[in-house]
């Protein structure tokens, strides 16, 4: 009975003294991989961290910073789909970074991915207020319209917000130093007169 109970301690003890390293090290990796300084190690991923630091997802008032994995993967409490999805792009990018290099990296194609897979839970979990913006009603009624659609009048935040983070920039736009606030653009489905099709 003894000899029993002292190897199962010690494997408990062999457990502990695996598991916390290993969960450490994992930790630590996803810690490292999920900063915009690491995916900006990526040359063709460049222009797309600048234009997110130039953006009000970095330069706002409130001095709130919405970091990369914010919007391009689940929330880190949806554990293994935040695993999941941080591995998958993860491991899609290092292929096609080793396969085809900065040069076969389309940037209109990945933002047009990234529209497809994004959702409006991912922005409502930081602006969760949109729908009660009493200064601006018009915004007000619009957020609302997408938050709460009527049926066959579904629409996605980056339908109008499509211009918001990942554009090129000359200068940061520092919401403190702008008289004006930023505006949606507007639908960019809807046919401009002459366009002939989607607002780019």
């Amino acid at each position: 009975m003894r000899r029993k109970l002292l190897g199962s301690l010690a494997l408990v003890v062999l457990g502990i003294v695996v598991a916390f390293p290993m969960f450490g090290a994992t930790y630590k990796v996803m810690t490292v991989t999920s900063t915009p300084e690491f995916c900006s190690s990526c040359h063709e991923i460049v222009p797309a961290v600048e234009g997110w630091r130039a953006s009000t997802h970095v330069n706002n008032k409130k001095g709130l910073v919405a970091k990369c994995i914010d919007c391009h993967l689940p929330p880190p409490e949806d554990t293994a789909r935040f695993f999941t999805m941080k591995s998958y792009h993860g491991l899609k990018d290092v292929v096609g970074h080793l396969l085809h290099g900065s040069s076969g990296y389309d940037k209109a194609a990945a933002r047009e991915d990234l529209y497809a897979e994004i959702t409006n839970d991912t922005c409502l979990r930081c602006h969760e207020n949109v729908t009660q913006l009493p200064y601006n009603r018009g915004a007000m009624l619009a957020h609302r319209s997408v938050v709460n659609p009527l049926p066959g009048m579904e629409k996605k935040c980056v339908d109008c917000h499509y211009d918001l983070v990942h554009t090129e920039k000359r200068m940061f736009m520092y919401s403190q130093a702008r008289d004006l606030p930023y505006h949606a653009k507007g639908l960019r489905t809807l046919a401009r007169a002459g366009s002939g099709g989607r607002d780019e």
